[in-house]
């Protein structure tokens, strides 16, 4: 028999996304109440409460007679995000060949196609799509030279290179979220460094957040990261570990990342505080650290020991849950999003279409503990006792 859960906190932590509370919130909401019509249960989601300092909201759920209350607090880092997007394009295109560059000084590209070619792979992609963009366009104002034409040609030919930029490939790269991406590598880059006021604000004002939260009463604390939320949430944790490891007593806490990232960043040489913070979230006795892995999502580290390669082969490792997307959507859906990789990503925390080995919600909101790795498509609610 397992326990049930009866109250919950969950502390959240996005990917990089432009979203703000309120959308994560609607995200949330829906993937709910998809999730119980594929389940069985219903669910109520409150509005969203304290919006601008601390963003939270609460789902009843009930289920064969059992009622779980979930208390979810967003640790959303979209300032952060807009401190980066909001510059010039000039600018953004330096910074993000900036961190690529960094990414190769500090030896990380070199790690993630030892560990993960898939990653490699997405880190290059944007560097290398914008560059070939960047090749063109020069290759177009050089006209006159290539062609041994007189020099008032460059009249025409700057003027249709930057043309070229400006509608055709720059809104090509807006497509593939090119300018997106190379922000998300300056984050990791600040993220192993730790070198980036505005993050030493965040990361401080998230850590009490999450001290306060972890104070709440509950049978369960659910500390969930997606993508590069994972990075952000192995530092704040840390954080409070570092500030009252006694705060963790007696609690079952879970340290949930999906699709996580953190080697995105440990990889990098400077990024011994992330490491090292890691290595304590492993050691401690009261929390179960989980990872879910996608075999199709290629942004993120499929199989990879993430406690053992920032360090710490000596420690408890993480759980890895292995999902499919294509074994939780309907096969239109599925083919609609397939070839879309930073869909794909995301489908970690969206609803499914059917029942399958993985439900997000019915993870955080459900009357059954988080840290249990196996296949929820055959938990039976029938098998609960009180908790």
């Amino acid at each position: 028999m397992t326990k049930a859960i009866n109250r919950r906190v969950v502390v959240h932590f996005p990917g990089f996304e432009p979203m703000t509370a309120r959308a994560h919130h609607g995200r949330f909401k829906r993937s709910v109440q998809f999730s119980s019509k594929v389940w069985a249960y219903t669910a109520d989601v409150s509005p969203l409460a304290d919006e601008d300092v601390s963003p939270n909201f609460t789902v009843s759920s009930d289920v064969e007679g059992w009622k779980t209350s979930t208390t979810v607090h967003l640790c959303d880092h979209k300032a952060l995000l807009e401190r980066l997007t909001e510059k010039p394009i000039l600018h953004r295109m330096l910074a993000g060949f900036l961190s690529a560059a960094q990414v190769v000084f500090y030896g990380a590209a070199a790690g993630y196609f030892r560990h993960a070619w898939r990653f490699g792979l997405f880190f290059v992609f944007p560097f290398l799509l914008m560059g070939l963009a960047l090749a063109a366009c020069l290759f177009v104002a050089a006209t006159p030279f290539w062609l041994d034409l007189r020099p008032w040609h460059y009249g025409w030919s700057i003027p249709l290179a930057w043309l070229c930029f400006h509608y055709v490939l720059f809104p090509l790269s807006e497509r593939f979220l090119i300018l997106h991406l190379f922000a998300d590598w300056q984050l990791a880059v600040s993220a192993a460094r730790l070198d980036d006021p505005d993050l030493a604000i965040w990361l401080e004002q998230s850590a009490v957040r999450l001290a306060k939260a972890l104070d709440e009463p509950a049978d369960e604390y659910v500390i969930s990261s997606h993508s590069m939320g994972s990075t952000l949430a192995a530092h704040v944790f840390g954080m409070v570990l570092e500030n009252n490891p006694a705060l963790m007593a007696g609690k079952k806490v879970v340290f949930l990342t999906l699709g996580g990232a953190i080697l995105q960043c440990a990889l990098l040489r400077p990024a011994a505080r992330l490491r090292a913070r890691v290595g304590a979230i492993a050691r401690m006795p009261d929390v179960s650290f989980v990872e879910v892995h996608c075999l199709t999502d290629v942004i993120h580290f499929y199989k990879c020991p993430v406690v053992s390669l920032c360090g710490h082969p000596d420690a408890p490792q993480a759980e890895q849950m292995y999902i499919r997307v294509k074994q939780l959507l309907e096969p239109e859906r599925y083919k609609r999003i397939k070839r879309d990789f930073l869909r794909v990503h995301r489908q970690y925390v969206l609803y499914g279409d059917r029942r399958g080995t993985f439900d997000f919600s019915l993870l955080t909101v459900s009357p059954f503990p988080a840290h249990r790795t196996d296949d929820v498509s055959k938990r039976d609610f029938t098998t609960l006792e009180q908790g």
